[in-house]
């Protein structure tokens, strides 16, 4: 195998790389830090000797982000205020199977629910139940028996299922709420709001220390919209709004003076009620919200 061949089987391999390392470790730079090693390991591999080099790059991939994780986990119990993963701008997909794939394993929701797993846990219930490969490949790329591989998949799946973050509301409700949200941020009056939210919204503001964000999450229908009056419709009314894809679904990015203040992500219940509010101020995590192509 000749070097430009190697070159383009990982460049083909990347947006798969970068999607399963930014579902581990939700964090879009930490995710290109594993890629990138990634790329540094399989430039001084013995690639003669390496029979299937998508399973290598993942089983790399893989025990990387894990290592990672493992070292952000001790961040995280010391971080000010709410920890919410670093919002990416995701590009559209080419068929609408894609999409719907795309919204149901990376919002927000579901990567917040992934943080509640054991590294393995994650990594496993991500490599078999949305990269769909197969039991004894996961036990291999983790260095476990297939036994303990289904029953780590098992219990993954027992969590995301009993909270249902993978349902998908239809783009047409989005855009209602992001209508709705519009008009309670610009004009102050929430009412239209009000009627789409489910009796569990819950909003929550990641500012990381260095900027002002609600210290912790608020609750229920007089909390949320209070805060909406009193706080983001004075600060936000006179924002630049941007609609795009954020984590696969409807979003909106806000900006002040030619600087993104905002990124703002939303989670729905089986009904299709506004149940989470996600506002990310954190400057360090709004760095980079160009559109990137994952998988």
């Amino acid at each position: 195998m000749n070097a430009p061949d190697d070159s383009q089987l990982f460049a083909q391999s990347a947006p798969m790389l970068i999607g399963l390392a930014y579902r581990i470790l939700g964090s879009r730079a930490d995710a290109e830090d594993a890629v990138q090693d990634t790329f540094l390991k399989w430039q001084d591999a013995d690639r003669s000797s390496i029979d299937n080099p998508a399973a290598w790059l993942t089983t790399a991939c893989t025990r990387r982000c894990i290592d990672l994780l493992r070292s952000a986990h001790r961040t995280r119990v010391d971080y000010v205020g709410s920890w919410l993963p670093e919002p990416i701008q995701t590009a559209a997909a080419e068929r609408p199977d894609e999409q719907l794939s795309l919204a149901s394993s990376l919002s927000t929701a579901f990567l917040l629910l992934l943080e509640r797993l054991t590294p393995k846990e994650r990594a496993a219930y991500l490599l078999h139940e949305i990269f769909e490969q197969s039991y004894a490949d996961v036990a291999r790329t983790l260095e476990i028996e297939e036994a303990a591989c289904r029953k780590l998949v098992q219990r993954a799946r027992a969590n995301v299922e009993q909270e249902k973050v993978r349902h998908v509301t239809p783009a047409e409700q989005q855009d209602q709420l992001l209508a709705a949200f519009e008009t309670a941020l610009t004009e102050g009056r929430t009412a239209p709001l009000a009627a789409l939210l489910s009796e569990q919204i819950t909003l929550r503001a990641d500012g990381g220390g260095k900027v002002s964000a609600a210290a912790e999450a608020l609750h229920g229908h007089d909390a949320v919209l209070g805060f909406i009056e009193r706080i983001l419709h004075p600060a936000c009314r006179n924002d630049r709004w941007t609609f795009v894809d954020l984590n696969g679904s409807r979003g909106v990015i806000l900006e002040r003076e030619g600087r993104i203040e905002a990124a703002v992500s939303f989670g729905y219940d089986e009904d299709d009620r506004l149940r989470d509010i996600f506002i990310m101020r954190n400057p360090d995590k709004l760095a980079r919200l160009e559109a990137v192509k994952i998988r």
